[in-house]
């Protein structure tokens, strides 16, 4: 977080004269779950990998823009630069933070992506999202394996189980840290699944998000005798890739060992 610290809050420095922020967000949530016992993948890994669905959409739009308003300049995020996205979609009025540091809306919960526009464009700001709906619910923090969630919305990164089974890339997974994944091969949904807000999830109408039909109907034993080559076959544009074959067979013998 403290990289780029600059152009996370001054959305100039990224794009030069920068006059207002838009925030949109994708469902993503899936019409099919995985078969029951099979080892668990976060449901925003279900179908293709979203930056380059949502890049493509923001490119459209910024086309549309400048189609009908003229030579508008801006640029696109999802995930790809120091941008604040939660705290600037506050700001717009989509949601406020939840405890487990989703952004939640009272209309569809947190099974969404977050994507930001910068633009030179001026526009009437909408109102910050001023109420936080979360209460006293303290569903997310309570069913949290590894107490990843701490008190004020703040999150211990390196305890999350998304961390272990993405970002860690080659490293080992700590030893403390078994018999708590719960089965989670890639990601987590925990925290969103008991969030009584998510009741409100609808399936997503995307066609790119549909699930690919080894997520949801390999078995474990079919996990671990898949070869490498069929993995990068099946899954060359999925978020699992960022795992890579060899990061998916050390986290499901992890949690196969756990």
């Amino acid at each position: 977080m403290e990289n780029h610290f600059d152009l996370r809050i001054d959305p100039c420095k990224l794009v030069p004269g920068a006059r207002s922020v838009i925030t949109l967000l994708l469902n993503y949530f899936p019409s099919e779950q995985q078969r029951p016992g099979s080892p668990k993948i976060s449901k925003y890994a279900y179908g293709k990998d979203y930056h380059e669905v949502i890049r493509e959409k923001l490119n459209d739009l910024l086309h549309l823009i400048k189609e009908n308003i003229g030579n508008v300049q801006g640029r696109g995020f999802v995930d790809s630069a120091p941008v604040l996205e939660r705290s600037w979609a506050v700001r717009s009025g989509a949601g406020w933070i939840g405890r487990n540091g989703n952004l939640i809306t009272r209309q569809q919960g947190s099974d969404f992506f977050i994507a930001t526009l910068i633009t030179d464009l001026e526009l009437i700001a909408d109102e910050p999202f001023a109420k936080d709906y979360c209460g006293t619910c303290t569903k997310c923090v309570d069913a949290c394996p590894t107490n990843a969630i701490k008190e004020n919305k703040m999150i211990d990164g390196s305890r999350c189980i998304s961390y272990f089974t993405i970002e860690l890339k080659d490293a080992v997974i700590p030893n403390e840290m078994k018999n708590k994944f719960e089965n989670w091969m890639f990601g987590c949904d925990i925290c969103q699944d008991v969030c009584p807000w998510n009741r409100f999830s609808k399936p997503t109408n995307e066609a790119a998000f549909t699930a690919i039909p080894e997520i949801l109907n390999l078995s474990t034993e079919e996990w671990q005798s898949i070869t490498e080559d069929t993995f990068r076959k099946i899954f060359k544009a999925s978020p699992l890739k960022r795992s890579k074959y060899k990061g998916i067979q050390r986290n499901l013998s992890f949690i196969q060992t756990s």
